[in-house]
């Protein structure tokens, strides 16, 4: 059964850290791009940060020099290590995994997806 698993959320303050991890099973995962998305309340869902099978990275402008995605395949994780945090930042935390970094940064769909991880932070 392949599965994503995302962990790592929680409450923190403005200006606090969070590390999430995305942990994949059931797929060879160093064959994946893997993408963090993100969905706040009431908005649609966007893309974040992905990495590649050869480490090159995406960041959205509005998490960049804040936020760091990391893979590590001995583990079948990536982490985004999130600093400075906003409260606009608040959303629901998703990974996805894509044959094609393309695909994840241009289109956004991802052939696998987590259940997500909820992600608060208060000012």
């Amino acid at each position: 059964e392949v599965q994503l698993v995302e962990s790592g959320g929680g409450l923190v303050q403005a200006g606090g850290s969070l590390r999430l991890s995305c942990v994949g099973s059931g797929f060879t995962f160093d064959e994946f791009a893997i993408g963090w998305f993100r969905q706040a309340f009431g908005k649609e869902r966007e893309l974040v940060s992905c990495i590649n099978i050869d480490g090159s990275k995406y960041y959205s402008d509005s998490v960049k020099g804040r936020f760091t995605v990391s893979r590590d395949n001995a583990k079948n994780t990536v982490y985004l290590q999130m600093n400075s945090l906003k409260p606009e930042d608040t959303a629901v935390y998703y990974c996805a995994a894509h044959r094609s970094f393309r695909t994840l940064i241009f289109v956004g769909s991802g052939d696998y997806w987590g259940r997500g991880t909820q992600v608060t932070v208060s000012a």
